[in-house]
């Protein structure tokens, strides 16, 4: 009804810092004052308090920590424990592979391919979003 439930967004607010390992001096810190990685978590608390079934994740790590990347994956995990499904995002194709179960590579605008967790390699991930037409007419020019 558009009001503020202070005590449940308090809870919530020291649930997700502990959760999420935010490493802050009080709940009422203000955001743009704590590091980088933080921050991300910060922003990602904000969209877990929505009990959203679907989640996307539009680089998720990019600018933090290895620390902070680590807690980023392992929430990642726990949602989708929970049933939560994840759109990931990322032009990492390391954290593509190890957090995937299924990777669908876009070329040009469309869906050029999909690769289950065991057919995703690199190599095949590139040559999809590439293309297949590139990629021979490099074989010819090589040759």
């Amino acid at each position: 009804m558009g009001f503020l439930r202070r005590a449940q967004e308090k809870a919530w607010a020291q649930e997700y810092v502990k959760d999420l390992n935010i490493a802050t001096p009080s709940l009422y810190q203000r955001v743009e004052l704590l590091s980088g990685g933080n921050q991300q978590k910060v922003a990602l608390a904000k969209w877990l308090c929505s009990r959203a079934k679907i989640m996307i994740f539009d680089e998720p790590t990019r600018g933090i920590d290895v620390g902070a990347k680590v807690e980023v994956f392992r929430l990642m995990n726990e949602l989708t424990r929970r049933g939560v499904g994840i759109i990931m995002i990322s032009s990492e194709l390391p954290e593509i592979i190890g957090m995937s179960d299924r990777i669908l590579v876009m070329s040009r605008g469309r869906i050029a391919g999909e690769l289950s967790r065991d057919e995703a390699t690199e190599e095949r991930i590139l040559t999809l979003a590439i293309g297949e037409t590139a990629v021979a007419a490099c074989d010819t020019a090589s040759a």
